[in-house]
């Protein structure tokens, strides 16, 4: 059995689901959806202590871009209003902040959140020589991106 490390203020995590409940509004959805759309409110709204996984804030941009074809500065504004909210833990902020900046930059979220995330490394690795290393270098992102 794996124990829970001691915390001192109760903490909810949220799933993309109940994200994505709360920054999309289906016009034609369904009454569960409605409902949940209603609850994912008042969750994020309750100023309860809630925390979201760096995998979560990945596959909420996808979500957002894939599933429901959000253009990217609307995805943005989505994790700038989750960013700011004070009751709202974001797991390496600091990473997901960079690649929200590097989106409106036009840079892939996935691959900007990859290099935030490498920060503490001297280089990235990556195959993706024909768009993202190109541009990250263009831009002297550090750590260096490299194509072996």
């Amino acid at each position: 059995m794996t124990q829970r490390p001691h915390r001192t203020a109760r903490l909810t995590a949220l799933d993309t689901n109940v994200l994505a409940r709360y920054y999309v509004q289906a016009e034609q959805s369904d009454a569960a959806t409605s409902a949940q759309c209603e609850q994912a409110r008042v969750l994020l709204e309750s100023g309860k202590p809630l925390f979201v996984a760096t995998t979560v804030a990945l596959e909420l941009e996808w979500v957002l871009r894939g599933f429901y074809k959000l253009g990217p500065q609307t995805v943005a504004e989505v994790f700038n209003h989750l960013l700011a909210m004070p009751h709202v833990q974001v797991q390496d902020r600091q990473a997901v902040q960079t690649a929200c900046d590097a989106l409106d930059q036009g840079f892939d979220f996935a691959d900007a959140l990859h290099h935030a995330s490498s920060r503490h490394c001297d280089v990235l690795a990556t195959f993706d020589d024909k768009g993202f290393a190109k541009r990250a270098a263009a831009h002297g992102w550090a750590p260096r991106v490299l194509v072996p």
